[in-house]
This record gives C-alpha cells, structure tokens and sequence, in this order.
C-alpha cells in the first residue's frame, strides 16, 4: 500500500467514507494529500484540512486535473465512484485483493456501473498474500 500511497497526492472521499474517517480518527483526512469530500448535505468539515465540495463530479473533475500534481485517489463507495464514471473521468482502477472472506460489505461500484470494460495494465502478488490488479478503463 506504501508504493501506492506516493503516487497520489489527492484524495476525494464520499460523504459516508469522510464521516467513518473522522470516527477512526482521521478528521484530518490522509497525511500529506489534498484531501476533499463529496456531499450534499454537510457544510463543515471536522478539519481545516478537508475541503468539501457540492459541485458537480465533472467539473470538479476537470478543475482537479487542470492543477499540477499526481494520481487522484477516490477513496468511497459505490455512489462516489459511480458519479465518477457517469461524469467520464476514471481513467484506471488499482485493485488490492485482500485474501480474507468478510460474506458482505460496500459495494465498489453502484448497479448501473456494472459493465465497465477494463485492461489489465498490470498485477502484483504480495509476500502476505494481497493482490494488487491495475486496471485502465476502456472507452466504450
């Protein structure tokens, strides 16, 4: 996870995933990024540190990939990365596959995402037995 984490320099967190955040402890969002989240209806953050936004995904997209820097990460749930690719502007998906069945949990994309069609660009194995799955997103 650390080779990953230097690759980005902004995270966009969904409204759910910013209030789990601040309930483990990270109000302040991920050390050393940019750090925004996503909602509608919270005004205030926890943190200086953490901007929200209310724009809308494409064109708070493209003011992101306007700026100088790396990788942005969108770190949520299905509703997040689903407006993402509904405004057209993922361009991969870096996977890590953590062998441990959990039965249940939070969608990775919401059900009229389901058909995305993806490259393998690239895939690692790691020594505890995680997999990560580097995917580009194809244009359809």
């Amino acid at each position: 996870m650390g080779v990953f984490y230097r690759t980005i320099d902004t995270c966009v967190m969904g409204r759910k995933t910013y209030e789990q955040a601040v309930k483990f402890g990270m109000a302040d969002g991920y050390s050393g990024k940019s750090n925004y989240a996503l909602s509608r209806t919270l005004t205030k953050a926890a943190s200086k540190k953490v901007t929200f936004i209310r724009d809308d995904v494409a064109a708070f997209a493209e003011r992101l990939r306007a700026e100088n820097g790396k990788h942005i990460w969108l770190v949520g749930g299905a509703e997040l990365i689903g407006g993402f690719l509904d405004a057209g502007v993922v361009d991969e998906f870096v996977l890590h596959v953590i062998p441990h069945m959990i039965g249940e949990g939070i969608p990775l994309m919401s059900p009229r995402h389901r058909d995305v069609p993806l490259k393998l660009s690239s895939c690692r194995a790691f020594g505890d037995g995680v997999v990560m799955l580097h995917y580009s997103v194809e244009s359809s």
